[in-house]
């Protein structure tokens, strides 16, 4: 038997447009968030969905509530779909972290499986606490095709256990867009995740993207495409 997992990263909030660090920080999705979050909901409208959850974040839940709408669907909220609790990292913008936490920011970046958050959760606590409820979502819904809205960091922590690979891994997973979908099956009977589609934006155009239009993931593909082309020598 298989179950469905659908994965939907919340809409533009506050924190990405302004690029400051929220994790448990509550913030709302922006004005383009909204309509993120309305083009995603039309891109599911016709794909098989049974049951929805949510992060308990406003954000998340925000984002959720138009699936919800248009599937005529409650939403179930859970903190523990949360994103990973950035302790003293909460609300501080993106540019001042390397500056204040340098070891950590270091960790972040470079070495997921050994980053603490100062006065928060390690990014093992948050994989864990991830896929207990994960396990736990599919047990209550075993053959059913569940959406879960939750946050860019979870998944891309996740999508570590859902490729069978481990926390290591992580940094070679991309920050996807912000309404991003992302398809996993779960075969029961041999206890095994399929990827299907990951972090996939094709209902964003350009104008609607938040990433394509922020100059940080420029650089960052930017560099990418140097390694690439380092590594074809």
């Amino acid at each position: 038997m298989k179950t469905r997992l659908i994965f939907v990263r919340h809409a533009e909030a506050e924190g990405n447009l302004q690029r400051v660090f929220h994790g448990w920080y509550d913030s709302k999705i922006t004005e383009k968030g909204h309509k993120q979050a309305k083009k995603v909901a039309e891109r599911l409208a016709d794909i098989p969905i049974d049951i929805i959850y949510s992060s308990s974040l406003t954000r998340t839940l925000q984002t959720a509530q138009y699936i919800a709408d248009i599937k005529q669907l409650p939403i179930i909220r859970t903190d523990k779909m949360k994103e990973i609790n950035g302790g003293d990292w909460e609300n501080i913008s993106f540019d001042d972290i390397p500056k204040l936490y340098p070891k950590e920011n270091y960790t972040w970046e470079n070495e997921p499986h050994l980053h603490q958050m100062p006065n928060g959760e390690s990014t093992v606590e948050l994989y864990e606490r991830l896929i207990k409820e994960v396990k736990s979502i599919i047990s209550n819904n075993l053959g059913k095709n569940i959406c879960i809205v939750t946050h860019g960091g979870a998944i891309r922590t996740m999508l570590c256990k859902f490729y069978g690979c481990t926390l290591e891994h992580m940094k070679n997973i991309y920050w996807h867009d912000n309404t991003s979908v992302t398809v996993v099956d779960y075969d029961n009977e041999k206890d095994e995740f399929e990827v299907l589609m990951e972090g996939d934006a094709d209902h964003l155009d350009f104008e609607l993207s938040t990433v394509q239009n922020q100059q940080w993931w420029q650089e960052f593909m930017e560099k990418k495409r140097k390694q690439k082309k380092l590594s074809d020598f």
